[in-house]
């Protein structure tokens, strides 16, 4: 390949000149765009509005315009995460907002809250998902974010059974790409006695560890965060947990990508007590009770196939009000006040005895 003349290159004072002024510029820009936010949140509270200036549809929307007005050379995704952030700050200075999470510090569900409201979001670590709803129903905090399903190992359970006696809604969903890495201090892998994890990151690693520490105790804890406290502790101790945590603790990783699935991905939603707006890509969440009868599964995906409306997930889960007695949980594309899906809701109503709105909420936008 013939090499560019010397000549045709722009001197590196003059380019550094340029990003000097570029700099300058951005930072006049963010700086007009912050006090904007702040006359927002002025004639919000003009207008009585006191609970959360969080608007997980309006978010939606802006980030999705700044994908599609993106010009590059910058991926969508890169400028997503740098708006998402830019705009996480903005609302700071309206008025901060509190997000439950499963803790402690360094979770993959911190992780989640980060990737959904931004850095500048103050997150609440608790110690169960059951607090998370609580913290939200008693309004300590706004909304929280909860592990809903694994790719690898399915749904937790623990999620969708403490929606059956909970009025919050889903308020939005985020993926992450998961991770798992051996962190420990000891010298030799040979030295581990017991491997600590939450028990769906021992299950996602149950391959490698079959293979590489065979006869290593394995110990479910809360969270992998704690799993890292915990190896820190001891010398013949290993964790499986994410890189944030292992920088948290500041144990050594010995080894890294240890899933068993290279496309490893947990969904999390959004819990709290708004009801966003539809913004023309959206996910429903329905809870289900058909009671025992038969038929019972072909009555409730019939509204759906007559009103064209693509079911993403169901999943069943003892009702605990009767033996054999199971509610479905299922994801539909579309919002509920979308005429297609209004209308298969109406004759879905028609055929359960029980039907819940566990939210309708805009899809993750990375």
């Amino acid at each position: 390949m013939t090499e560019k003349p010397a000549a045709d290159f722009i001197p590196l004072p003059k380019l550094r000149e340029q990003i000097d002024s570029i700099d300058k510029q951005v930072l006049e820009l963010l700086n007009q765009r912050a006090e904007c936010a702040m006359e927002v949140a002025k004639t919000k509270i003009a207008q009585g509005e006191e609970a959360t200036f969080y608007r997980p549809d309006r978010e939606a929307l802006v980030l999705r315009r700044i994908r599609e007005l993106n010009p590059g050379p910058l991926s969508g995704d890169t400028t997503v995460r740098f708006f998402r952030e830019i705009m996480s700050a903005c609302l700071a200075m309206e008025k901060p907002l509190e997000v439950a999470f499963l803790g402690p510090e360094g979770t993959f569900t911190q992780q989640a809250a980060f990737k959904h409201f931004g850095h500048a979001a103050h997150t609440v670590p608790v110690a169960t998902i059951h607090e998370i709803f609580t913290s939200v129903e008693i309004d300590h905090c706004q909304f929280g974010v909860v592990p809903v399903e694994n790719s690898t190992e399915g749904v937790i359970a623990h999620t969708l059974d403490r929606f059956l006696g909970s009025t919050l809604q889903i308020c939005g969903e985020v993926e992450i790409r998961v991770h798992q890495n051996l962190m420990g201090n000891v010298a030799d892998l040979s030295q581990i006695k017991e491997v600590f994890s939450h028990q769906q990151s021992l299950a996602q690693c149950r391959q490698w560890l079959d293979a590489n520490l065979p006869n290593a105790e394995r110990t479910a804890v809360s969270s992998n965060a704690e799993a890292a406290r915990l190896a820190k502790q001891s010398p013949d101790k290993a964790a499986i947990a994410g890189k944030v945590a292992a920088d948290l603790y500041e144990i050594n990783i010995l080894e890294k990508n240890i899933e068993d699935e290279s496309n490893n991905t947990t969904r999390f939603i959004i819990i709290g007590k708004q009801q966003p707006e539809s913004t023309g890509l959206d996910k429903t969440t329905l809870v289900i009770s058909t009671g025992n009868q038969s038929g019972a599964l072909h009555k409730i995906l019939q509204p759906f196939a007559e009103h064209g409306l693509s079911m993403t997930h169901i999943e069943s889960r003892p009702s605990r009000q009767g033996l054999w007695d199971y509610v479905f949980f299922i994801d539909i594309d579309g919002h509920k006040d979308d005429d297609d899906v209004a209308k298969a809701l109406v004759s879905l109503k028609n055929n359960v005895t029980m039907l819940n709105i566990l939210g309708s909420y805009p899809k993750a936008v990375i």
